[in-house]
């Protein structure tokens, strides 16, 4: 998690009560509030997963067919060429995006374009990645996906900011899709295992600040989902503790997104310096309630969901309803 010893946000004095009270809606103020529960009747199933996200107004395919010509060829070539800015406009929305400065969310991703790019893949002759690894502003890096099949466009940018907001950040944007609550595991499968790749190739950490801007131009919390501690069958089960770290982390993650969002209200070109005191204290009674290290990080992943639910005005989509891809 990122601190600061600067004050950014006033204003907000916050009793030791309502938050005492905010843990105990979470259901978590206690490690033995399970059994509690348990005594009340049987708990509730977990909730299934949030279903796939709908995207809005398909691009044609021949409009995306010659983006195969540029198999194996790098993205600075791929922007020379006309229809790919044509394409563009149909992909990322309008906007003001705070990358180093405020700018148009297109100009940023084709700022980071002309840097240092990766091969263009095509694969199965459908989905197409073009990205890169990065240039040495804020450590920026993005990438532009296509379905070439089913019409959809994707892209993201990933830098460290330095503004003070939880840094570093991904943010995934498409002018088809409309949602404004929306975890990973709701992304189509294609795009999550080809961004997978782009992370690796690219070095972007798996788990930080994630969010995602819609058609509408505003920015949101992409929420972690992924189960850490998932592992097929006939594999070997991660470390527990390891795993369970990232799962807490992730949650951490989210919380801190959600509240950056909260108090900058959602402006894709939103700046800030850090937490305030009414967040800085919530994480401490969490901490001192819960109880730190291995012993409290069930508890504490628990009523992070919770705050982050608080935080986004609806119910999170708490991790672990998917697999780690």
């Amino acid at each position: 998690m990122h601190f600061s010893a600067r004050r950014f946000f006033s204003g907000k004095a916050v009793s030791a009560l309502a938050i005492a009270a905010e843990l105990l809606i979470a259901g978590a103020l206690l490690p033995g509030n399970a059994a509690a529960q348990a005594g009340s009747g049987a708990p509730l199933p977990p909730p299934g997963p949030p279903p796939p996200v709908v995207f809005q107004k398909p691009i044609p395919s021949d409009q995306m067919a010659f983006l195969n010509d540029y198999a194996g060829k790098m993205p600075k070539e791929l922007k020379k060429d006309k229809r790919f800015h044509a394409l563009v406009k149909l992909a990322i929305p309008r906007t003001e995006y705070h990358y180093g400065s405020d700018k148009s969310l297109s100009d940023a991703s084709d700022e980071l374009l002309g840097t240092d790019g990766l091969p263009i893949e095509v694969r199965d002759g459908r989905y197409v990645m073009v990205g890169t690894h990065g240039g040495s502003y804020l450590a920026g890096k993005t990438f532009l996906w296509f379905d070439m099949k089913d019409g959809i466009a994707l892209g993201g940018i990933y830098f460290h900011p330095t503004n003070g907001e939880p840094a570093p950040t991904l943010t995934i944007f498409s002018r088809q899709i409309a949602d404004t609550a929306l975890s990973i595991g709701q992304l189509p499968m294609d795009f999550a295992e080809d961004l997978d790749q782009w992370a690796m190739e690219a070095h972007v950490p798996e788990i930080s600040p994630r969010y995602f801007i819609p058609e509408n131009g505003k920015k949101y919390v992409l929420e972690h989902d992924e189960d850490y501690c998932w592992h097929p069958p006939d594999a070997l089960p991660p470390q527990e503790d390891r795993c369970e770290q990232e799962n807490a982390d992730a949650a951490d993650a989210d919380m801190n997104g959600a509240y950056f969002m909260q108090e900058t209200h959602n402006q894709a070109n939103a700046t800030a310096w850090m937490l305030g005191e009414d967040q800085v204290a919530w994480i401490g009674f969490r901490d001192r309630s819960c109880g730190v290290g291995q012993v409290g990080v069930s508890c504490r992943i628990r009523v992070t969901h919770e705050r982050t639910g608080v935080l986004m005005g609806h119910a999170p989509h708490v991790g672990g309803t998917h697999p780690r891809r």
